[in-house]
């Protein structure tokens, strides 16, 4: 008796079910611009975001951008309270590890993006 796809399919069951429904694909954070919906259930959103303290330790620095139309570069984020107006979600973390990538807030709009 072949054991090997007994295994495999053990494997995909544990992963998969950790997975929660996400693309396995790696984030990008530095492409994220636009409207954003904040979920407060973590299996809703499209990322998992932990906020930073610190600007240097922090993925992508957002800036909170009143206007939507002003929202068109990455790291300059319109925050809307309806998710069909969104272009994607998030939920915020407490611990980073859990997290799909950190951000830190400025306040200037200059600042905002990657490193």
């Amino acid at each position: 008796m072949n054991i090997l796809p007994l295994l495999l399919m053990a494997c995909w069951a544990i992963v998969g079910s950790s997975n929660h429904g996400r693309p396995v694909a790696a984030v990008d954070p530095c492409q994220l611009q636009g409207a954003v919906f904040v979920e407060e259930v973590e299996g809703f959103a499209t990322y998992r975001v932990f906020v930073e303290d610190i600007e240097n330790f922090a993925d992508l620095r957002v800036y909170k951008e009143p206007v939507r139309g002003f929202a068109d570069k990455p790291g300059r984020w319109h925050f809307t309270d309806t998710k069909a107006f969104a272009d994607f979600s998030v939920a915020f973390v407490d611990v980073k590890v859990r997290a799909d990538f950190s951000i830190y807030y400025t306040e200037f709009q200059s600042l905002s993006g990657c490193k």
